[in-house]
């Protein structure tokens, strides 16, 4: 089944799914790479109702910010990121370009 069989949600499912232990991605980029660019809000509306079994504490905003949506916010998104071995300080990724990762294939 290629993308253009699946749904927004799957897709993006998809792409978190993959997104390497210690590494992360951020809404827009998501948005991208499942051929949506600029829709990175609705990957956030997405998360917030995603699968729990998906690792979304790996999902950041555009500059490494942590998600004020994420369980009971930022704070929990930092500690399920350190279980991940990605740091952080003052709500952001430490060394958020190093961390930040886009699939094999290339996103818009």
């Amino acid at each position: 089944m290629g993308t253009m069989d699946l749904s927004l949600r799957d897709q993006v499912e998809a792409l978190v799914a993959d997104i390497p232990l210690g590494r992360v991605m951020t809404y827009g980029d998501i948005a991208a790479c499942v051929g949506h660019p600029g829709a990175g809000r609705a990957v956030g509306v997405i998360a917030r109702g995603g699968s729990p079994d998906l690792p979304w504490q790996r999902v950041v905003s555009h500059d490494g910010s942590l998600a004020s949506g994420y369980g009971t916010g930022p704070a929990e998104q930092a500690a399920d990121l350190a279980d991940d071995g990605v740091a952080c300080r003052d709500n952001r990724v430490v060394d958020f370009e190093h961390r930040r990762w886009l699939p094999d294939f290339v996103c818009p």
